[in-house]
């Protein structure tokens, strides 16, 4: 007989049902998790809690039950946790507890993904760069240090939730715990010991007696009791399976669009593609299928990763501000009310598996003794006609890609392709532009010279060693006497970093960057030079920190070659080895916390009035007014389309990086509006403050609101699928 596994003590019970094992309220067989005895096939979403604020969480959790969701998911993020070890923050938008018990309290069950590693498009994968720092540290394998500080975190978070009576083994909503992220895609990296580290980490999460299962995603060698599940956007087509048959079918992320990048446009996909892929994994046994994202929000302050714009998974089916996008959150709704409608038979039938027709064939689910029967009918052309075909004597028509059900193998209960749900749109209300130049105040921030820079050092330094996640922005400075005969000279950098602004001798030379795919940029800037000593100062901004792959703790980012190329390059100069270098890191105004509304006076910059003439768009500028909160309840956005580069407060709170002047292929910005939550402002004088780096327009600034409007006919539908 084989092995059925469980948490620490393993029960093993022959019934009915088959070999199935039981540790506390949860457990598991080789169909579904088992709740409290029942099997369940269980809808999850995705809402990361510091991507949007505690006076949201009841309202998005709510839409998610609404919207036939039994479960929510979330990941845990290390980074915001502890950001020095051993100093912890569970606080505000970090209330993990606050969070769980909200879902707990509206009658969800939770999935808790501890990680540590999330990747999640979020700065550094969750990691708190402390971790660089530790001595002979490597990162995600049997790595003594690593799994120290790992397993702190771990054991700090399931704690924490045990002290809160939080696992379903206590009465509590969690029941399920992911270990690790998507580690297979980095696993032969190591070599051995990338499954030595596999082995520990599942053993390590399992000897901390949650009393609920854990999952690893995406990795095939989770060892016993762990779940291997599934990742993608077709996991019905794409997953080979439970590593186990005493193992459930699981699907913990299917991707409702994608990330977005800076110079990227958003992908779009339809409520029809997402519901004909879930139902093709329940149809093959699948039974827990999430949602990533459900709610996908904000990442505010730095919080993103590499590239990665301020909103996030906007096109999810609650959008970035809570709101329901129509069709797919209600489409959605309508296929979970379908499956919930049968489920007792899909969880007790027997499965069998047929063809109709040469791309459409039949999942069918038959209890015996004339019990309950539901199938699952699927035309796989997605061409335009409908497919006819015969099933148990009656005929059908099929649309094209699409998939029916039957709940009682006779009548059509819901197609995956036909969509019932009116279509909406958002639509914007400005409240307030901020065009009148008295408003406005300005502090235009200092460039740095190679003799006033605290931080010395005979070589090009790393950046985000240098830097420690403290700030995007690392100056780089150097003084250098001139050659007469150096004529038409030109700066030269090639940059590991996202983007660098050149200044000689504090004036500004230009720009250049880098873009998500391509990793190393190169700037060439014609400049003029002084006879004698010049001074030349590089701005090297990451916008965002790497968020994935092998060896992060070894990622290099920042200049890697300075040269001065002058006309007949004969006198060209090379700054790269053996030439000492002055470092600053961060801006002025960051260190005078010049966003904050609440600093202390003698630390307060010089604010000045606006230059009215803003056609020579300086660079590296502060600015700030203040506004009203518009009436009414709903979401409050920023429109920053007049605008360059930088970062944006209000109240003293970052809604996030923008970087509006980043153009797609097809011209457009990746994003011009910046939630700003409710939750942020007052009702008067709220006090908005940007770090412009590329020189916008504040004027043309508005507050807008945003609202939903429904439409007879959608006004553009399209679907832009990942490539496989």
């Amino acid at each position: 007989m084989a092995s059925c596994y469980w948490v620490a003590i393993l029960v093993i019970i022959i019934g009915e049902a088959g070999c199935f094992v039981e540790g506390g309220n949860v457990t598991y067989d080789g169909r579904s998790l088992i709740i409290d005895g029942q099997r369940k096939i269980l809808f999850s979403g995705s809402i990361h809690y510091p991507r949007s604020t505690p006076q949201m969480w009841p309202s998005l959790i709510a839409k998610a039950k609404e919207g036939g969701l039994h479960v929510i998911q979330t990941y845990v993020f290390w980074n915001l946790h502890e950001p020095q070890p051993g100093e912890y923050d569970f606080g505000g938008r970090y209330d993990l507890v606050k969070f769980v018990k909200e879902i707990q309290a509206q009658g969800l069950y939770a999935c808790l993904r501890i990680g540590p590693f999330i990747e999640s498009e979020w700065t550094y994968g969750g990691f708190p760069f402390w971790l660089h720092d530790v001595p002979n540290i490597v990162y995600r394998t049997d790595n003594e240090p690593f799994k120290f500080y790992m397993q702190n975190f771990t054991t700090k978070i399931v704690n924490l939730m045990k002290s809160e009576g939080l696992y379903a083994s206590q009465g509590g909503p969690i029941i399920l715990s992911q270990i690790e992220n998507e580690y297979q895609n980095i696993e032969k990296a190591f070599g051995e010991a990338g499954p030595s580290y596999v082995r520990w980490a599942a053993k390590m999460a399992v000897e901390l007696e949650t009393g609920v299962p854990w999952v690893m995603c995406k990795q095939t060698d989770a060892p016993d009791p762990v779940i291997n599940t599934c990742n993608g956007m077709r996991c019905g087509q794409t997953f080979t399976g439970p590593n186990s048959p005493y193992k459930p079918s699981m699907w913990t992320e299917n991707w409702t669009s994608f990330y977005q990048v800076y110079g990227g446009e958003p992908y779009i996909r339809s409520a029809e593609d997402i519901a004909f892929h879930v139902t093709l994994f329940i149809a093959k046994n699948g039974s827990y299928i999430n949602y990533y994202m459900y709610h996908g929000g904000t990442n505010f302050g730095r919080t993103a990763s590499a590239y990665i714009i301020t909103s996030y998974y906007d096109q999810a089916p609650l959008d970035e501000y809570g709101l329901t996008r129509q069709p797919k959150w209600g489409h959605l709704k309508e296929l979970h009310a379908a499956i919930n409608s049968c489920s007792e038979t899909l969880l007790q039938g027997n499965p069998s598996n047929f063809s109709l027709g040469q791309l459409q064939e039949a999942y069918v689910f038959e209890e015996e003794a004339g019990g309950g029967c539901v199938a699952f009918l699927i035309n796989n052309d997605g061409r335009d006609d409908n497919a006819t075909v015969q099933f148990r004597n009656m005929s059908f028509q099929l649309p094209p890609k699409s998939i029916s059900i039957l709940p009682d193998c006779i009548n059509v209960i819901f197609n995956t392709a036909k969509v019932n749900v009116e279509y909406n749109e958002r639509r914007t209300n400005v409240s307030e532009v901020f065009n009148e130049a008295e408003r406005w105040q300005q502090f235009k921030d200092l460039i740095p010279n190679f003799l006033d820079t605290p931080l010395k050092a005979d070589t090009l330094l790393e950046h985000m060693n240098t830097t420690k996640d403290k700030s995007d922005y690392l100056w780089y400075t150097f003084s250098f006497q001139t050659n007469s005969s150096c004529t038409e000279p030109v700066l030269h950098v090639e940059s590991l970093a996202h983007v660098a602004h050149a200044f000689v001798n504090n004036v500004y030379a230009g720009a250049a960057h880098g873009n998500h795919d391509v990793k190393k940029f190169t700037m060439d800037i014609p400049i003029d030079l002084n006879d004698g000593m010049n001074n030349i100062s590089i701005l090297s901004v990451m916008v965002g920190l790497p968020d994935s792959g092998a060896f992060l703790e070894k990622r290099f980012a920042g200049l890697a070659t300075v040269e001065i190329h002058c006309g007949d390059m004969e006198n060209s100069y090379n700054f790269t080895n053996n030439y000492t270098w002055g470092y600053e890191v961060g801006l002025l105004g960051e260190k005078l916390q010049i966003y904050n509304t609440e600093q202390n006076l003698e630390d307060a910059p010089e604010w000045t009035k606006i230059d009215q003439d803003l056609s020579s768009k300086q660079p590296l500028t502060w600015y700030k007014t203040a506004f009203d909160a518009p009436v009414g309840d709903d979401p409050v956005a920023l429109n920053l389309s007049s605008m360059g580069k930088g970062e944006a407060w209000v109240n003293g709170l970052s809604v996030g990086r923008y970087w509006v002047s980043f153009y797609t292929s097809e011209g457009n910005s990746s994003q011009t509006l910046y939630h700003v939550p409710r939750s942020f402002l007052k009702s008067t004088e709220n006090a908005l403050v940007l770090m412009e780096e590329f020189g916008g327009d504040p004027l043309q600034i508005s507050v807008e609101t945003i609202s939903l409007t429904n439409l007879c006919q959608p006004s553009f539908i399209s679907n832009h699928y990942i490539p496989s």
